[in-house]
């Protein structure tokens, strides 16, 4: 069964591969008016509410708002990204699935297979056993949650400051012995030592100071353990003063809620700096047979998911969200939602294309005993 857009909970919606445009339409509109969750899903939400949030989004990028600066961003990040993913879960689930992140890819392997083994990947290498206790740093609405936790048959518990995607993830469902969190993943109110291993998956990004980030992580986990992740970073091929490279960042930074975007040697010092002993660090960009970014362009042949994800279905859902705003069936600013993700989703395709940009800056690090 595919999933249903905007609520996996409502069941009653199930798109074929012959889905026209319309139905698209049909099926954000039926979402919406069918959900359970406590937190209203963007379509359902007030208008005034959904304009006033992408509005105060938008001045964090704004050079001519007081908000519009490196230094504000930083400090108002948790209501950068509170709002951010207030606005954007129920498209991501849409268009993406419950997974919120890229992966390599080899020929002949699938979309979904590949974000599947991008997720075991890490469970492998950081060895989980059998009632392992493990933190997901940034853990969305629990797809690698759930895959990890069925994988391993560790004890995984999320921690996300956005309570209408601990919800989502409540109610797609919670694996035997795993749970939730919800707080700012530079204050985690566990006591020192609380978990096994962590992991973080293109989520830190998010965050205003790696090092802080990165040291909340190594007072949590045990000596021993593990911390494993994905970071987006800027590759060596960045070029600050190219303006070309400058707007590719900025659209990733707009589409994708970032303070800044870093670069692999910051991640690594950050990870030291914090006391951790770094095991390995590549970016698995650099293997990769399929380009990441496809998705956002292109699958060939059909399906749904490959539809809805690609350039020329994003432009089927704009037009969609459109009519369904001029209608007054959807809240103004869902458009205007859309908009931004459609300047992230160009500056990833464009930061790989360059190469400029990398979301999967794999690395291992040890707390020492």
């Amino acid at each position: 069964q595919l999933a249903c857009p905007l609520d996996l909970g409502c069941h009653s919606v199930r798109p074929t591969v012959k889905s026209s445009s319309w139905s698209f339409v049909k099926e954000i509109a039926m979402s919406a008016a069918n959900s359970g969750t406590t937190k209203t899903p963007i379509m359902k939400r007030d208008a005034g509410d959904v304009k006033s949030q992408i509005d105060d989004y938008n001045s964090f990028f704004d050079e001519g708002s007081q908000k519009g600066t490196l230094e504000a961003r930083k400090k108002g990040y948790t209501t950068l990204i509170n709002h951010y993913y207030d606005l954007v879960t129920d498209f991501y689930e849409y268009g993406w699935g419950e997974s919120f992140h890229f992966a390599n890819r080899f020929k002949g392997e699938s979309f979904i297979e590949s974000i599947q083994r991008h997720e075991s990947y890490l469970a492998l290498r950081m060895k989980l056993n059998k009632g392992d206790k493990v933190a997901d740093i940034g853990c969305g609405v629990g797809g690698p949650l759930r895959r990890i936790a069925h994988l391993s048959e560790a004890h995984i518990y999320g921690i996300n400051n956005n309570i209408y995607q601990i919800e989502r993830a409540k109610k797609i469902g919670v694996p035997h012995g795993c749970g939730y969190i919800k707080t700012d993943f530079l204050n985690i109110p566990v006591k020192d030592g609380e978990f096994d291993h962590a992991y973080a998956i293109e989520a830190t990004c998010h965050a205003p100071d790696r090092v802080a980030c990165y040291s909340e992580v190594f007072r949590i986990i045990k000596a021993g353990g593990y911390f494993a992740g994905y970071e987006w970073v800027m590759t060596d091929k960045f070029d600050a003063k190219n303006p070309t490279h400058q707007d590719i960042k900025y659209d990733i930074q707009v589409g994708d809620a970032l303070p800044d975007i870093v670069s692999t040697e910051v991640i690594i010092q950050a990870l030291k700096d914090s006391g951790f002993e770094v095991l390995e660090y590549k970016d698995l960009a650099l293997d990769t047979e399929v380009p990441w970014s496809l998705p956002l362009q292109g699958e060939s042949g059909w399906n749904v998911k490959a539809f809805r994800s690609s350039a020329f279905g994003r432009i089927v859902t704009m037009t969609g969200v459109w009519l369904l705003e001029t209608l007054r069936l959807a809240p103004k600013g869902a458009l205007g939602t859309l908009k931004m993700l459609e300047k992230g989703a160009s500056g990833l395709v464009r930061g790989e294309q360059t190469g400029i940009f990398t979301p999967m800056l794999f690395f291992i690090a040890r707390k020492p005993l």
